[in-house]
């Protein structure tokens, strides 16, 4: 590929989208040199993590190599042209496998894209393979009996958190610039936090679920993930996509309500006119000390950026409840596997099922109410605060052979996703919420602050994210850094420990 003169310092592979993208469109930097630099990354590292499941490295290299051509011969250029990507496994990529993490699907191979893949390769996008998640998504520790259990690139001995799990380890290693993940309670946010990437959860409707099954309760949404901000944005441009079979993604003319291309440029925001509400808790999540300890240290450098901020929150008194009784009607669609094959499910998911199985209609029915008076209130909290900072999870990255935290400082837990409290709070609420790094707490261990604003102020959410982060990028106490890949390098395989296959 014939270029301008260099200026790429540093291994492509450690380049964002944005930048990345902009490289290849003046010529300064190869498709082909950015596929080979992702796909040296991960054959060099990934055996210390296990985050990527499947490879898709000749079609990452084909796709490759007709996108330099159509940059050498001046043709129209994608939004995200020449970049590649990371899937999920809970989403088709046509040849490859989806497992959902189950064994029942240990041998699918799809047969066609998803939407959301279909979308990001007509942008120029090319998925490089398939990322781990438990087992259905069903918990915050990235663990399977298909493909093993994904480790936190800051300490391999330690959860990445999940369901979206293997994206966010993906990210940190620099496998990708961007990566798809879902999110119901946290399941993209909790693992950027653990792992020091960013992840975004829109308000309902923005990135369309065209096959979501309980339509009208939208707890379940996909969203991007990225190492910062700007490419969160530039990626919800191209998800954010109108899809009228999604009944919260309003769709006339052909339109979406929202402009996709604003996310990928965010406006700027002036951070000294905001009224900034602050909880370390919501008044009712097991928060660990260790984590409060790290929020107040962060709000004490950043607070001052804000123009007013104050300990304020929603009233949440019954999230617990709600979540409890309408994420388990989410999982009782798996009751079929349970009852045909229980020995090919584990543990979380023999769970989800018993537990949605023990409510009744009248249990439903009341958590729906309650979720409607649960909405309200947020919507009045939010007439007198513009945003609204948490903690992003309740506790440190722990050992991944604990499968779910059964306690939070001596107390324990109610169930095995009590410890999602932070994140699930704003989705019965319906609010947009990004996660962003936010230094590290006396663990050593990578701190996800959460931005929430109101609800379908998407923009407003991704552009107050952007100038906080760089806000943070300034303060040496703050100020986010990558996993020691030489070490991760260095590291015995992961395969190789035990516990690897199991939920033992």
């Amino acid at each position: 590929m014939t270029t301008h003169p260099r200026i790429v310092a540093t291994d492509p592979a450690d380049l964002g989208a944005s930048e990345a993208r902009r490289l290849i469109a003046r010529k300064q930097l190869s498709p082909v040199e950015l596929a080979e630099a992702c796909i040296a990354r991960i054959e060099t590292l990934d055996h210390a993590v296990n985050a990527v499941v499947a490879r898709n490295f000749e079609g990452l290299l084909d796709d490759a190599r007709r996108a330099e051509t159509a940059v050498m011969e001046g043709a129209p250029l994608g939004l995200l042209h020449g970049l590649p990507f990371g899937v999920k496994d809970m989403i088709d990529v046509k040849g490859l496998p989806t497992t959902f993490g189950s064994e029942i699907y240990a041998d699918n191979i799809a047969v066609k894209d998803d939407p959301i893949v279909a979308a990001m390769r007509a942008a120029g996008a090319s998925p490089l393979g398939k990322l781990n998640n438990p087992e259905w998504s069903a918990g915050g520790n990235t663990r399977n009996r298909v493909y093993g259990v994904t480790a936190n690139p800051y300490d391999v001995t330690r959860s990445c958190a999940g369901s979206s799990g293997g994206s966010a380890v993906a990210l940190a290693c620099g496998y990708a610039p961007l990566a798809t993940g879902s999110d119901t309670g946290g399941s993209l946010r909790n693992p950027a936090a653990f792992c020091g990437v960013v992840g975004y959860r829109p308000s309902p409707g923005v990135v369309p679920g065209p096959a979501r099954a309980t339509a009208l309760i939208p707890l379940p949404t996909a969203g991007p993930m990225a190492r910062s901000v700007a490419d969160v944005g530039l990626m919800l441009a191209v998800m954010a996509r109108p899809d009228g079979r999604d009944p919260y993604t309003i769709v006339q003319d052909g339109k979406t309500l929202w402009n996709p291309l604003d996310f990928a440029t965010l406006p700027r925001r002036d951070l000294s006119s905001l009224k900034i509400a602050i909880s370390e808790d919501y008044g009712f999540a097991p928060v660990e000390g260790i984590v409060r300890a790290q929020f107040a240290k962060a709000m004490a450098q950043i607070g001052p950026a804000f123009g007013e901020t104050r300990h304020a929150h929603p009233d949440c008194h019954d999230a617990d409840r709600i979540f409890s009784v309408l994420r388990a009607l989410q999982f009782l669609g798996l009751g079929a596997h349970v009852d045909a094959t229980p020995e090919l499910c584990g543990p979380n998911v023999h769970d989800n099922v018993a537990e949605g199985r023990r409510y009744s209609a009248e249990d439903v029915a009341q958590a729906l109410t309650a979720q409607g008076n649960f909405y309200r209130r947020w919507q009045i909290f939010f007439e007198h605060h513009d945003y609204l900072l948490t903690p992003a999870v309740t506790i440190s990255p722990r050992d991944w052979h604990e499968l779910y935290p059964k306690e939070i400082d001596g107390q324990p837990t109610k169930s095995y996703y009590h410890w999602l409290a932070m994140a699930y709070a704003s989705t019965l609420a319906g609010h947009p919420s990004i996660t962003i790094p936010c230094g590290f707490d006396a663990n050593g261990m990578p701190f996800g602050l959460q931005i929430v604003g109101k609800r379908h102020d998407d923009l407003g959410v991704l552009a107050v994210a952007a100038e906080l982060e760089a806000v943070i990028a300034g303060l040496p106490a703050l100020a986010p850094h990558g996993p020691d890949l030489a070490a991760l390098a260095r590291a015995p395989a992961l395969r190789e420990v035990e516990g690897f296959l199991s939920f033992e």
